[in-house]
């Protein structure tokens, strides 16, 4: 009788740590998973910062197109508006010549 009983609880221990390695064996594999993933995303996070900084440096040697554009506008405007000043004062100078 008492050899029947130990057999139950070897039985029972052994599946018990049947499921614990099971469970271990479920964890390491999430475990690998997720390292080699975020092993990826280290190497991904740093392609994309060397990019960024490539990027930047080529923007800083030249601006993009539509910059240079902009201040072409901005400088053509800006002779526009002196030119147009001095018509301005042209004019009120002949009004007040034909009124006087």
């Amino acid at each position: 009788m008492f050899m029947f009983k130990g057999f139950h609880y070897l039985e029972g221990f052994t599946l018990f740590r049947g499921f614990i390695i099971d469970r271990m064996h479920h964890y390491l594999g999430k475990l690998i998973n997720l390292r080699s993933n975020a092993g990826a995303s280290k190497e991904e996070l740093e392609k994309l910062h060397k990019e960024r900084e490539s990027s930047f440096e080529k923007w800083k040697r030249k601006p993009p197109l539509q910059v240079e554009t902009a201040e072409a506008h901005v400088v053509s405007l800006q002779k526009q508006a002196a030119d147009l000043l001095l018509e301005y004062d042209r004019l009120l100078e002949d009004n007040q010549n034909l009124q006087a």
